[in-house]
């Protein structure tokens, strides 16, 4: 029996502990996701583990044990992630599987989770996992693959590697279809405020627009865009700087629901009525949508929808098959309110 490392190929622990100048005990807690580690000394092991391709092999009897896949979401502690669970839980349920969700391991490095997650999943001998809003290193997705650990991205922050299974929603046509609405309203002065420039889901919303913009003859006005980070007060400061142009908009397209409602707010410092004064469109249909004053137009991505369905992609994946694809999109349809209208004439 060989310890530590592959039955059949790769380093041995002990290789790996002398590679980082360490003890074989000390590189196991590594290996074992132990958290009586100093961080030097686990970047060390971590480090010289990818270096010479050491495969952690979970210890577990599949035989005995139910199977097991993880979901990683941003945080807990919104209406988005919720939509999320509720899909993947149910779509789980459905399959027989144990689920284990972990949340706020992205809070301080930007979108990926630690080094020190992945070693936990080994170590509990996961089956697969699922990424929320996730964005990984070149490192982490070979650590994934090393390790032969299914895995499927809802909605990812980039544009995956090749061969890498992912979901969303199809932004573009949602992006086209809220302007659309909005021209076919009356509106010429449309403008966008959309998150993270360089996100997947931003661009491609924000492609839309100036898609139906330029099909209903129109010209591109690049004061008329601008890009912010899905928060609330960036919304409303972006919102703030589109009322003080010289020739202000009389309707926004708003990239998610949430920085719609920063534009509310703002609108509202300036003694200004949605939709009399200027219309709003958002992006999602989460529950804050309905509850909004007034109830906020829309466009609805399914999130428990592309949640469950990679699920499903990850249990075909788990049971070695290779779906046809890499990228699955779920339509987007547009939710009327009352935020939008026609724009106050002159």
């Amino acid at each position: 029996m060989v310890r530590g490392g592959s039955a059949t190929a790769g380093p041995t622990l002990a290789v790996v502990a002398r590679e980082a100048g360490v003890s074989v005990p000390t590189a196991s807690k590594v290996v074992n996701g132990r958290e009586d580690v100093a961080p030097e000394t686990r970047r060390r092991v971590t480090e010289a583990l990818d270096r010479l391709g050491y495969v952690r092999r979970p210890r577990f009897e599949a035989s005995k044990s139910p199977r097991m896949v993880d979901l990683v979401v941003h945080s807990l502690e919104n209406s988005w992630s919720g939509a999320v669970l509720h899909g993947v839980e149910q779509a789980a349920h459905d399959a027989g599987l144990e689920l284990v969700v972990s949340a706020g391991l992205t809070r301080t490095r930007g979108a990926r989770p630690e080094r020190g997650w992945f070693d936990k999943v080994a170590t509990r001998g996961s089956a697969g996992v699922l990424f929320n809003l996730a964005e990984l290193s070149p490192a982490q997705y070979s650590w994934l693959t090393q390790h032969q650990i299914p895995f499927v991205l809802i909605d990812p922050v980039l544009e995956p590697p090749p061969g890498v299974i992912s979901v969303g929603a199809a932004n573009w046509r949602g992006g086209m279809t809220a302007t659309e609405h909005l021209l076919a309203l009356g509106h010429e002065r449309i403008a966008v405020i959309a998150g993270y420039r360089r996100k997947m889901c931003s661009s491609a919303r924000v492609s839309g627009y100036r898609s139906a913009l330029t099909a209903a003859g129109l010209p591109y006005r690049p004061e008329y865009v601008r890009y912010g980070n899905f928060m609330e007060t960036t919304a409303r400061h972006r919102m703030l700087q589109l009322l003080d142009l010289p020739q202000p908009p009389t309707a926004v397209f708003v990239c998610s629901d949430k920085m719609a409602l920063g534009t509310y707010e703002a609108l509202g410092e300036r003694g200004l009525r949605v939709p009399d004064d200027l219309s709003v469109v958002g992006f999602d249909d989460l529950p804050e949508a309905r509850w909004a004053t007034p109830a906020l137009t829309t466009v609805r991505q399914p999130l428990s929808e592309m949640a469950s369905t990679a699920l499903r992609l990850l249990v075909r994946m788990m049971e070695g098959d290779q779906p046809e694809g890499t990228r699955t999109e779920l339509s987007t349809r547009l939710v009327e309110r009352a935020s939008t209208g026609a724009p106050r004439s002159s």
